[in-house]
């Protein structure tokens, strides 16, 4: 009973809320004081995120996209988005989630896209005739849209992570940059068949392309469109690595916001530096801790058992993949993206290896379950978020979220079960 007594504390303090950090340390500590090590080993796994190679693409990513949000950028990409597919059948509707899904990669699936893009959208979809239910659901599901797409934070860290695994084949952020293309164009792609079809008889919002007005946004979007281009075609290439294609995007955003656009004055740029900083403590505070948790579960042969016993009930390796799904979804509800990347990969890969499942796989299928996790009912993040946005009760937004999961749902069953879908470009 002594043995449980700490774990029962653990549980305890979880149930009364306790910071996740704190419980991922508490369980790394309690871990390594039962299996007789110094705890002073714990001090040094957090000490080891200095040497993980490119770890500060993660701040510099994330200061880009903050200062994006803050920008005029949202405004620019809308109209540059509407200019260009605004004349097909629900283009706008297409608009709004092309928009939201290149937001969401510079900004990471933090809310942000619902707040930022949410009061440019929503009156605009209302305006062109669109249904209530149907603007709520595409707004809320699209704020997670776009994790699979570079330079997605999410991906990166899931990229450090399971790159300290070792596995054979290897994992690498720029594997996984592209790895997540086309299964993030396929999610795009579904979505806007659907919005075609909604909007098929909006007479309201039916107009011409206009070539000028085309030409008018692509120079008023002049600063933000070489951004993807920094950014993918300096890593592949081979001219930048990812921690440098970072500082070039996070001084270029910094450069056109501050000095060239001037949108954003000192005060501001202070708050918003400060904004950016407090996210990249906290994931790596977890990052830190998690280390030391997975130190600690491998030192224990915890991902070997786990496989062991799955090869007893699970004989297939498309059985496991849809198991993992259904459990992706449900810690999708309940953990932040970061969370849950730095605390299951060490126990997945390892497993999912054992099933001959391709680690540059796993980890689209993982982020792909978890982005659909983030508007699941009944705890889903965004649905709280939307509904503080727009002032409308959750269990609406959970109605009107239903087409969208569904529709995104038969899409990470095609991920998962489609391999070829994320490895056709890296492999």
């Amino acid at each position: 009973m002594s043995d449980l007594l700490p774990w029962l504390i653990v549980a305890l303090l979880a149930a009364l809320g306790a910071p996740l950090f704190a419980l991922i340390a508490a369980a790394a500590l309690i871990g390594f004081h039962a299996a007789g090590y110094d705890l002073t080993v714990v001090a040094v796994e957090f000490y080891r995120l200095s040497e993980l190679p490119g770890l500060i693409a993660i701040p510099l990513f994330t200061l880009a996209g903050y200062l994006l949000g803050e920008s005029g950028a949202p405004k620019r990409l809308v109209r540059l988005s509407n200019a260009l597919l605004g004349w097909l059948p629900g283009g706008l509707a297409i608009v709004a989630l092309v928009a939201c899904a290149l937001f969401t990669a510079f900004t990471g699936a933090s809310g942000v896209t619902i707040v930022a893009m949410g009061g440019l959208l929503f009156p605009a979809l209302a305006h062109a005739g669109y249904r209530e239910r149907f603007n709520l659901g595409l707004i809320t599901s699209s704020g997670s849209l776009g994790l699979l797409f570079a330079p997605s934070l999410p991906l990166i860290l899931y990229g450090f992570v399971a790159g300290q695994l070792g596995t054979d084949p290897p994992v690498t952020v720029e594997s996984l940059f592209l790895a997540g293309l086309l299964p993030g164009l396929l999610m795009v792609g579904l979505l806007s068949l659907y919005a075609m079809w909604n909007g098929r008889h909006l007479v309201a919002e039916t107009r011409k392309f206009d070539a000028r007005e085309l030409r008018d946004a692509l120079l008023d979007a002049g600063w933000e469109l070489p951004l993807p281009f920094l950014v993918l075609g300096g890593i592949y290439s081979g001219v930048l690595a990812a921690s440098e294609a970072a500082a070039v995007t996070a001084l270029y955003v910094l450069v056109v916001a501050t000095l060239i656009k001037r949108e954003i004055g000192l005060r501001k740029l202070i708050d918003t530096m400060s904004e950016a900083m407090r996210l990249v403590g906290a994931i790596l505070l977890i990052l830190g801790v998690a280390l030391a948790l997975s130190n600690w579960l491998v030192d224990q042969e915890v991902p070997s058992r786990l496989f062991e016993f799955l090869q007893e009930h699970v004989d297939s390796p498309l059985a496991f993949l849809l198991l993992l799904n259904l459990f992706l979804l449900v810690v999708g509800m309940l953990l932040d993206v970061f969370s849950a990347v730095v605390i299951l990969v060490p126990l997945l890969v390892p497993v999912a290896l054992g099933y001959g499942i391709d680690p540059v796989h796993l980890g689209i299928i993982l982020l792909a379950n978890l982005q659909l996790g983030y508007f699941t009912p009944p705890v889903g993040m965004n649905l709280f978020i939307a509904s503080y946005r727009f002032d409308v009760p959750v269990t609406k937004l959970v109605r009107s979220c239903i087409p969208f999961f569904l529709i995104l749902a038969f899409a990470v069953l095609l991920i998962t079960y489609w391999p070829a879908l994320s490895l056709a470009l890296v492999r």
